[in-house]
């Protein structure tokens, strides 16, 4: 499941400024703390990735969720299936 937001855009007389703002989902999923420094890139004209700089230690008594590192939700899908061959085939005579 993912949040949706919009693009604002401020225009002044000799500039403009851009905000994309974050639901506070995110920020409390992630446990962030206020003032953290991050960093993003393009990886791609679809995908912004933002990234922290420092990642803090898990919390006590919170356990880790979620895949392994550096794997996307797309590449989750097929992982571990044979070359060639989609999830919804996998398992099935052709």
């Amino acid at each position: 499941m993912g949040y949706t937001t919009k693009a604002q855009l401020i225009k002044r007389k000799k500039s403009e400024q851009w905000y994309i703002n974050l639901t506070s989902a995110l920020p409390q999923a992630m446990d962030f703390e206020r003032g953290e420094r991050v960093e993003w890139f393009i990886e791609d004209r679809a995908t912004l990735v933002l990234r922290r700089l420092s990642t803090p230690p898990l919390p006590v008594g919170k356990a880790k969720k979620g895949g392994s590192k550096g794997r996307t939700p797309a590449s989750s899908k097929t992982a571990g299936a044979p070359s060639g061959t989609s999830v919804a085939t996998r398992g099935r005579k052709p």
